[in-house]
């Protein structure tokens, strides 16, 4: 890309930035906001409006990206969990991740091997595996809003922090298992391996990882060593290195990432706002970057996109094939039925959906059902932006003290 067209980005970018940081609070309670405004934004800036944003970043750059934002946006929401709600309501995350993602991922499969009959069933298991993981900054709207009941934010905020962990290593074992035989021998013990080994590896990089740095934050604090400038880099420096190492040595990063952030938050205590601010500034960010560039590069593909089965799945993966299980999933809780749906509804898909599908677009060799796959996820993705992003406000106003 020429230089020039490079600050020219920026430029579009950086302003962007620089209005909605002194106009946000006009946006915090209306229908258009967040992530739905900023991929707006990104659309019309970019070769499908105005064409001021020149994007031609490529799959690996997105997913870099997608992955940044989504690994400080993990660790932050799992830093600043309340514990004795969490504690006091510990069954509705187990609820939601023990019995409600196996059903969705099962459900999902079933359900696009019925509405792709000529493509295999563990390539829609691997559909469904990709739009499974809720989004933490989607639906940061709901889980950070007082006036939404606190056991249902904690729950919510544990689900999204963990699902798209722990199906990382299924969407590795799917992709390992659809290889051919004779590249792989023995394809299903080594996948499920992998698996054990990528949540394992995980939790232990996050526990090391956070058990050295209270040391330091021990030895730091008595002799005197912290200056208020760098502080604000301590927790983003934790968080991407608890990704990083889980990655290099062969283990899941975002469950090293959100486990690091419930272990680092829990042991800091009343002390740890004091470390957060910055963290949190530097996921809001990342989110709006990486949604701007989705609008601009994804947006204007949709004309392609406009095959009733690809909106078909991505209608039924917003609706029954995750509320359906989650309610299931709620049975014997006490919940109100309109908490239910409410839980049900808010799984939004996004950074999470991103990063998978460009694992997909990479393996080797080829998915058979390839580009349906993507269509549909991007649908998806799309989808429920628009979706979440409008119902959102509206319904939170119903928790509201009459």
């Amino acid at each position: 890309m020429d230089a020039s067209l490079i600050y020219q980005n920026l430029a579009v970018i950086a302003a962007f930035l620089l209005i909605y940081s002194l106009i946000a609070g006009r946006f915090e309670s209306r229908l258009i906001n967040g992530p739905l405004l900023f991929m707006l934004v990104g659309w019309l800036l970019g070769q499908g409006g105005v064409g001021l944003l020149s994007l031609s970043i490529n799959s690996e750059g997105i997913k870099l990206l997608a992955e940044l934002s989504l690994v400080i946006v993990l660790f932050n929401d799992a830093a600043n969990t309340n514990w004795q709600v969490l504690q006091a309501n510990r069954q509705l995350p187990i609820r939601l991740l023990l019995i409600g993602l196996p059903l969705t991922l099962v459900c999902g499969a079933l359900f696009g091997h019925w509405l792709f009959p000529d493509l295999p069933l563990l390539e829609m298991a691997i559909l469904s595996t990709i739009l499974a993981p809720t989004d933490a900054a989607l639906g940061k709207a709901v889980v950070s809003n007082p006036v939404v009941p606190a056991p249902v934010r904690e729950g919510l905020n544990q689900e999204s922090g963990l699902n798209d962990g722990i199906c990382v290593p299924v969407l590795l074992l799917l992709l390992a298992l659809i290889a051919p035989t004779e590249q792989h021998a023995g394809t299903a013990t080594l996948a499920i391996t992998l698996m054990l080994e990528e949540i394992g590896i995980g939790l232990l990089v996050a526990f090391v990882l956070t058990s050295l740095t209270i040391r330091l934050f021990k030895a730091s604090y008595l002799n005197g060593w912290q200056l208020p400038l760098w502080r604000q880099l301590t927790m983003p420096g934790l968080a991407l290195l608890c990704f990083a190492l889980a990655q290099t040595l062969g283990g899941s990063g975002f469950i090293a990432a959100f486990v690091g952030g419930l272990l680092i938050g829990r042991r800091l205590g009343e002390h740890k706002h004091a470390y957060m601010d910055s963290c949190e500034g530097y996921g809001d960010l990342l989110s709006v970057v990486i949604w701007m560039v989705f609008g601009a590069t994804l947006l204007p593909t949709l004309p392609e996109l406009m095959q009733w089965q690809y909106w078909l799945y991505a209608v039924a993966s917003l609706t029954l094939l995750r509320m359906v299980p989650v309610w299931l999933s709620l049975i014997g809780t006490g919940l109100k039925p309109e908490l239910k749906l409410f839980i049900g509804w808010f799984g939004p898909r996004g950074l999470a959906s991103i990063v998978f599908a460009v694992m997909v677009l990479q393996n080797q060799p080829a998915l058979i059902g390839q580009r349906p796959i993507i269509a549909t996820v991007l649908c998806t993705i799309i989808l429920s932006v628009i979706l979440h992003g409008l119902t959102a406000n509206p319904w939170v106003e119903r928790f509201k003290p009459r």
